[in-house]
């Protein structure tokens, strides 16, 4: 409600409030000539001159008498609201420090667990400091309002949502560069202790100077309830708009077995983030219905939209190999610390280097017709490079059945043999990490698994690919070369003969 105030009574409010001193109010004034003016008069000439912002002229026109000032900090406008809290933009009128303060919600302060959880965290976040992290500068509770806020450094800039909003998708050397640096942030949080707990764009601020810095450790967890968050950001209307972003936190955790507050879920919702960046599309189907974000298949399904989206999009094949690393739904083949996330972003930006660009290529292996073949007995070995050399293909030999993956990854080739029954159960592993590493890259190949009888219970273990074919002896050759040839013929070649 508006206060029935003359332009002098609300200059001796704004005094007594601490927004306004003495001096300034007299002068402006004396510049209306005229102490019995509407108030609004005096507000807005506030304003003007920079003494007020106009969200501080708007609690005045109101006549609100609290909130202009936290724990000793000046509050200017606010940033977002959401169901934590609210942001403000404020100062430090002792040092003119800008800040931000972020302000509980009256309704966590009723709960003690959360407001000893909100203080632990705040206290936490202050021992931190890293450049890619926004820095926590002060924790506590007002004397006059009873209201619990943090004080944090302002970043001046936006936030990497806005970024991909305006620029639709990020160069690959910058998106790694942001990268890196979220990593890097991640890696000094985890050193304390501190996982983040609600990676997502709009908490990844980009400074005016270009640095990447993470915001809101582990504060996800003071609006938790029974597993699910609901976060919001500030709209035009100023209405808190669900995101949700945590209910996939507890998707992915449940999905895989995984215990809350494992920094692995921290990689591969990063992975996620480094995917939509350079694509500017999400990597997991968006959805507001919490039942669907909770499913086990929305994340098991993640590396296949990797593998088609990736390729689609034209992503250079170390740059899918690093994401598939960050988001594979096993979490133990997924990267496994933030600082050996850091070393393969760094290693994959060398590889790369500064031009790497986004380039639809074809899903066919590039080189001579190849297929790889992983076989012990000398005999076989010589049986295969003559049989296979006289249908077109350049073959390669190995008795490792590490061999073939290193080798794919190097250079990929078109088709490959596994005879497991003379390399060992090994064999079977070999075959299904080409498939899978083939499909994170995007580049076809055929594959054909060899078992004796007596392995043909370790048929369930091999992956099963629209790409491979798994044989149990007895096999002819006839019956080998025209299962390669289906999956993976040379080019211009005639049909094996009958």
């Amino acid at each position: 409600m508006s206060l029935p105030l003359d332009a002098t009574g609300i200059g001796q409010l704004a005094i007594k409030l601490g927004i306004a001193t003495d001096a300034q109010v007299r002068e402006l004034l004396i510049e209306l000539d005229d102490p019995n003016t509407p108030a609004d008069a005096l507000i807005r000439l506030m304003e003007r001159k920079g003494i007020l912002t106009p969200w501080q002229g708007g609690k005045l026109r109101k006549g609100d008498l609290d909130g202009y000032f936290l724990g000793g900090y000046r509050l200017l406008y606010k940033i977002a609201s959401g169901s934590f809290g609210r942001v403000y933009r404020g100062d430090d009128p002792r040092t003119g420090q800008v800040v931000a303060v972020k302000v509980l919600r009256n309704k966590w302060t009723m709960d003690k667990q959360k407001v000893d959880l909100f203080v632990r965290e705040g206290k936490l976040g202050m021992t931190l400091r890293h450049q890619n992290v926004v820095a926590m500068l002060a924790v506590g509770q007002d004397a006059k309002t009873g209201q619990y806020y943090l004080v944090m450094e302002f970043v001046e800039g936006g936030n990497l949502r806005d970024l991909i909003s305006i620029r639709k998708k990020i160069g690959i050397d910058e998106a790694l560069k942001i990268m890196e640096e979220c990593a890097s942030g991640l890696a000094g949080a985890y050193a304390k202790g501190l996982t983040h707990r609600d990676i997502k764009p709009t908490n990844i601020l980009i400074a005016s100077q270009g640095i990447s810095k993470l915001v809101d450790f582990g504060l996800a967890e003071i609006s938790s309830q029974t597993g699910s968050v609901s976060l919001q950001r500030q709209s035009e209307k100023d209405e808190d708009v669900a995101v949700d972003r945590t209910v996939d936190y507890a998707g992915l955790e449940k999905a895989t077995g995984m215990k809350p507050g494992d920094v692995r879920s921290d990689i591969y919702f990063l992975g996620t983030v480094l995917y939509e960046m350079v694509t500017g599309e999400p990597l997991m189907p968006v959805t507001k219905d919490k039942q669907a974000r909770m499913a086990a298949r929305r994340y098991q399904e993640v590396e296949d939209m990797l593998a088609k989206g990736g390729a689609a999009h034209g992503l250079p094949a170390e740059l899918q190999r690093l994401i598939a690393k960050m988001v594979s739904f096993d979490p133990t083949r997924r990267v496994q610390t933030p600082a050996e996330l850091v070393a393969t972003i760094q290693e994959t930006r060398v590889k790369l280097g500064g031009a790497a660009v986004l380039q639809v290529r074809s899903r066919k292996a590039e080189g001579p017709h190849t297929l790889f073949v992983v076989e012990e007995n000398a005999k076989l070995q010589d049986a295969f490079r003559e049989k296979f050399r006289a249908q077109g293909y350049r073959v390669l030999m190995s008795i490792d059945p590490g061999q073939p993956l290193r080798r794919f990854q190097q250079q990929p080739y078109h088709a490959l043999i596994v005879d497991a029954g003379t390399v060992g159960e090994d064999g079977v592993e070999a075959y299904s990490r080409v498939l899978k590493e083939a499909d994170t890259v995007g580049v076809d190949v055929g594959a054909v698994l060899i078992l004796n009888e007596d392995q043909a219970h370790l048929q369930h273990r091999a992956t099963k690919h629209k790409n491979g074919v798994v044989l149990v002896r007895p096999v002819t050759m006839k019956q080998l070369i025209e299962t390669v040839y289906g999956l993976a013929p040379p080019p211009a070649a005639q049909p094996p003969a009958n």
